[in-house]
């Protein structure tokens, strides 16, 4: 038994008979984690319960004004950090819709994700939104609604142009990841849906082809947050695609609605079920063929998932440093996994013994949302997952050799999210200090949280907390009234990213049944910053998913990583960013290739996008343009919207 089982085998034997179960798995099992998986499953009542993982019922907390939380607690004056800007910038002609306003069921709640990526290479970031549909929609009686493809005009507006993109997709959608699979230099763009996924393949005029049923990475049931990372180190993107519920639209539809049993109630009302007391649905791994097509090697990988949780989001990252990525998924109402790369084409299921299937109370939590980032510079990651309301978001602080702590309490943001249901989430550095701060997003599956005292609301503001004191502490910032925090919005997916090319980090949310928002970043602080859009060698994935990139400036030493995924059913834009503090020079910057490789440049200037490219450092690029255009509008203090493209 490795000192993981020993780390983490406390913690279980005195929380619950559950958790009792699982230290003796552990035992059992010794480091796989599988049987620990299993009997965990086999203890937890989640059968006999229609709903959603939480830790109890607290009572309402509500503001001065009588006003649940979640919509309320505003303040009249402090920092404006992100402006509404999505009428402005054109997004509120777009608007989602998935199934009936009653969400008299669960593929009604879920809601979508939201993808960041520069299709067409001019150096901007463009949007891609996810849309559901409806029951009419399905059975061709109506038409589905589309998804939308905002191309960036450089201007702080942005047009729809799915259409002409081939990317309307026209099913039930639900997730979305970026990735180039084929190497061309291009990113591809993945879609997950209720019925047969979508692989569009970006074509380098503009348009894109779905090639999903060639690739054979189509599936057919209900698949949600993918990601693209090259596990196996051949230098080609394989596919992770989580399976949720296995649902029969047909059959559920007469089963699994509106109940006035007790099988399907929160707090004594009559909800949708699920997803407790339903059947799950696999995951599915996809190994790279590297002529087009993609080979399903779930289980001879080690994650195929056989107790069929939940799941939501996924991402491969490097967690224990050992050059391979790994695989983390955020799970509904089930636990949570931590795949470890063992680079031999196969996984080691270190979910429990790592820490990360269960919360520091040895049980479950409905995780939806899944942040992974160094937000201590200190060179791990550490994780971040949203989860239900009347529990609270998990924050999991690396403790290095596959350990993880679940700290939340001690980072000082336990209690404040219990009363918000929150889904997309991410590390950034949203006033470039060096250190990387807290969002959320989130609303609530059950339209009768607006009818009961419950403290809560189907419309929620976001969360921001602030990194202080070097990583030990987070403070949530005010929702000033009038600014992007005080929106009450019913979020789901969330992509994050530098839209306007200023060295902030933007906002972009998909809400169920809404129009789009997107927050741009006005924090006011003075800060220098730089960003880095890397370009693999032929060893590694063309567009360098899996890197790892280490600034060192002002006496700290950070680091970011090149992520396919994450989020809630999302994807944050590829390009790093490093907010710089004060410092003016970077000392030293370490890039590890995927295949390997180190390499160390060291750039010219801050406050501007570089294009890297392995083996050749910093390349000529569109960004130099962008960087003469930029300073030319600070110079002349002149409003983005009257600079042309």
């Amino acid at each position: 038994m490795g000192s993981n089982a020993l780390r983490n085998l406390p913690r279980y034997l005195k929380k619950s008979a559950a958790g009792l179960a699982v230290a003796l798995a552990v035992l059992v099992s010794g480091s796989s984690g599988a049987q620990a998986m299993q009997s965990y499953q086999k203890q937890t009542p989640a059968a006999a319960q229609g709903g959603s993982a939480t830790g109890g019922v607290f009572a309402p907390v509500l503001d001065a004004e009588k006003r649940p939380i979640t919509a309320g607690g505003f303040v009249k004056s402090g920092p404006v950090i992100f402006k509404d800007v999505s009428k402005q910038a054109g997004l509120t002609v777009w608007h989602h819709v998935m199934g009936t306003p009653q969400k008299k069921f669960i593929i009604e709640t879920i809601g979508s994700g939201v993808c960041l990526l520069d299709y067409n290479h001019d150096g901007w970031i463009d949007i891609y939104l996810v849309n559901g549909s409806t029951y009419d929609a399905l059975t061709g009686k109506t038409t589905p609604p589309h998804a939308a493809l905002f191309r960036n005009n450089h201007d702080g507006t942005f047009t729809n142009v799915a259409n002409i993109a081939g990317v309307t997709n026209d099913r039930w959608g639900f997730g979305c990841a970026v990735g180039d699979y084929n190497n061309d230099g291009w990113p591809d763009l993945y879609v997950s849906n209720y019925g047969k996924n979508r692989l569009y393949r970006n074509n380098r005029n503009g348009t894109f082809t779905d090639v999903a049923e060639k690739a054979g990475v189509a599936l057919g049931n209900w698949s949600t947050g993918a990601s693209f990372g090259d596990y196996d180190g051949d230098g080609r993107l394989d596919l992770f695609v989580p399976g949720y519920i296995h649902w029969d639209n047909r059959n559920f539809l007469s089963k699994t609605g509106l109940s006035d049993n007790t099988f399907c109630r929160f707090r004594g009302v009559r909800v949708m079920c699920g997803p407790r007391g339903l059947p799950g649905e696999p995951d599915h791994l996809f190994h790279n063929n590297g002529d087009g097509t993609f080979t399903d090697v779930s289980v001879k990988a080690g994650v195929s998932d056989p107790t069929h949780n939940y799941g939501f989001s996924s991402t491969f990252a490097d967690v224990n440093n050992d050059g391979k990525v790994d695989l983390l998924v955020s799970d509904d109402s089930t636990p949570n996994y931590l795949y470890i790369n063992k680079g031999n084409g196969t996984f080691e299921d270190d979910s429990f013994l790592s820490g990360f299937a269960l919360n520091q109370d040895a049980r479950e939590t409905a995780s939806m949302g899944l942040a992974v980032g160094d937000y201590r510079n200190n060179g791990r990651l550490d994780i971040y997952t949203t989860t239900f309301s009347d529990d609270y978001n998990t924050l999991f602080r690396n403790e290095g050799q596959d350990n993880y702590d679940e700290i939340t309490g001690q980072a000082g943001i336990l209690q404040v999210t219990y009363p918000f249901l929150d889904w997309g989430t991410e590390f950034i550095d949203f006033d470039n200090d060096g250190w990387k701060d807290l969002m959320t997003v989130g609303g609530h599956v059950y339209p009768q949280a607006d009818k009961n005292d419950w403290g809560t609301t189907w419309a929620q503001r976001p969360l921001l907390f602030r990194n202080t004191d070097h990583g030990k502490k987070f403070v949530v910032m005010p929702a000033v009234i009038g600014t992007g925090l005080a929106d009450v919005i019913p979020a789901r997916g969330a992509a994050f990213g530098d839209l306007f090319n200023d060295g902030k980090i933007d906002v972009v949310i998909n809400c169920i049944d809404h129009t789009p928002v997107l927050l741009r970043n006005v924090d006011p602080d003075h800060n220098h910053w730089i960003e880095f859009q890397l370009i693999g060698g032929p060893r590694s994935p063309r567009d360098a998913i899996g890197a790892k990139v280490y600034v060192t400036a002002n006496g700290m030493r950070q680091r970011d990583d090149v992520m396919s995924g994450g989020s809630f059913e999302s994807n944050n834009s590829l390009r790093l960013h490093f907010g710089l503090g004060q410092a003016t020079e970077i000392a030293d910057v370490e890039i590890d290739w995927p295949d390997g490789t180190v390499e160390h440049i060291k750039p010219p200037s801050v406050d501007r996008i570089f294009m890297v490219e392995e083996g050749k450092g910093i390349i000529p690029s569109v960004y130099d343009k962008i960087a003469e255009e930029m300073a030319a509008r600070r110079n002349s203090r002149s409003p983005l919207h009257k600079v042309a493209p």
